[in-house]
């Protein structure tokens, strides 16, 4: 898969598209929330923390949503990426299970936490330094209209303002 590596993922385009800056924008949402709730462990403040990692499942299922619907379908026809989307797509499952699962009074799962969220910043590099450049080249016209679609689909109240 061609894609670009981390020092030039500003310098490609795909941040310019709107729907990969609508992506981008949930990744920030997701990761502040992981951060928060992450400090939140560390003071004790597991209510907080709950709280947090309920917001992070309701963005992420959005999220996923549009993603798996829109970009990941049209690309994953190309068997360049097939694989690639697929590894995403159980990071995503794995993910959503977790987070309902946890029990963040106890310290074996607050840190099990801990470790999804800094996997999450790796799952978003893939995606960011690698997905999304590749998509600038591997769609077509129609192809990104079916994508943002699906974002739109996944996000219906985005799509009404």
């Amino acid at each position: 898969m061609s894609v670009c590596d981390g020092r030039m993922c500003h310098y490609c385009g795909c941040r310019e598209i709107p729907l990969i800056k609508e992506f981008i924008a949930e990744h920030e949402k997701v990761t502040d929330a992981a951060g928060d709730a992450v400090r939140a462990l560390e003071r004790g403040d597991t209510a907080a923390a709950r709280e947090l990692t309920e917001v992070m499942s309701r963005e992420l299922a959005t999220h996923w949503q549009g993603e798996e619907n829109g970009l990941f379908a049209v690309m994953r026809d190309d068997p360049e990426y097939t694989d690639y989307i697929d590894a995403l797509v159980a990071e995503h499952r794995e993910l959503a299970a977790l987070l309902p699962a946890l029990d963040l009074t106890d310290p074996t799962d607050a840190g099990r936490f801990k470790a999804a969220a800094d996997e999450l910043h790796h799952h978003i590099a893939k995606e960011e330094d690698g997905l999304f450049p590749a998509s600038l080249t591997a769609l077509s016209g129609d192809e990104w209209d079916v994508s943002m679609a699906a974002w739109r689909a996944a996000h219906p109240q985005e799509s009404e303002s």
